[in-house]
């Protein structure tokens, strides 16, 4: 299976994307790891995302297409994938579909995690404490605004996946075990 998870920053993307990579026996990719990749590979595409990343600056749409297309070629990508952090904008929804296009396959299913603000910016606070050397971008005016970045740039992607039907909203304030039993049970419904 081909999946994608959006949603806003704490809301357990990475969490239920690697557990779903667990009990599909398919790669995790996310689009961080896939950066660091490209960038440490040496190669034309690391001599483009290296001052990008340096900078603190976000990939253009254009090179991390690039970077996501690098990735499908391997051989683990073949019989499916779970994709965190991309598509972030219906720009990277529409390579995506090229992409997909491209290598004759398709999205079985977006998944969008929905918490509400007060408990991203509570699960988001808590992380911050919750370790020696908290992320720069785990204070609460930082998280505001990625929470608005998403809201502006990333949430547009609800309505384009429940355009096409490939779109399943899951709420994702219970535990990680209740989150995923919801994801599971809604897979089941696609391969049936």
């Amino acid at each position: 299976m081909r999946i994608v998870f959006i949603g806003p920053p704490g809301a357990g993307k990475g969490t239920q994307a690697k557990r779903l990579c667990e009990y599909l026996a398919v790669p995790h990719l996310s689009t961080g790891d896939m950066l660091r990749s490209a960038r440490e590979s040496g190669d034309e595409i690391a001599r483009r995302v290296a001052p990008i990343m340096d900078a603190g600056r976000l990939v253009c749409d254009e090179i991390m297409a690039d970077v996501v297309r690098r990735r499908f070629r391997h051989a683990d990508c073949r019989k499916g994938f779970v994709l965190d952090g991309f598509p972030r904008t219906i720009a990277q929804a529409e390579s995506l579909d090229s992409l997909l296009n491209e290598f004759g396959w398709q999205l079985h299913r977006v998944i969008e995690l929905r918490v509400p603000g007060d408990v991203l910016l509570q699960r988001l606070s808590g992380r911050a404490q919750q370790t020696d050397s908290p992320r720069a971008d785990d204070t609460p005016d930082t998280i505001r605004k990625r929470i608005v970045i998403y809201e502006t740039e990333t949430s547009p992607l609800v309505q384009y996946y429940e355009n096409s039907g490939q779109l399943t909203t899951i709420d994702g304030c219970g535990s990680p075990d209740a989150v995923f039993q919801q994801i599971t049970a809604s897979l089941q419904q696609v391969t049936q």
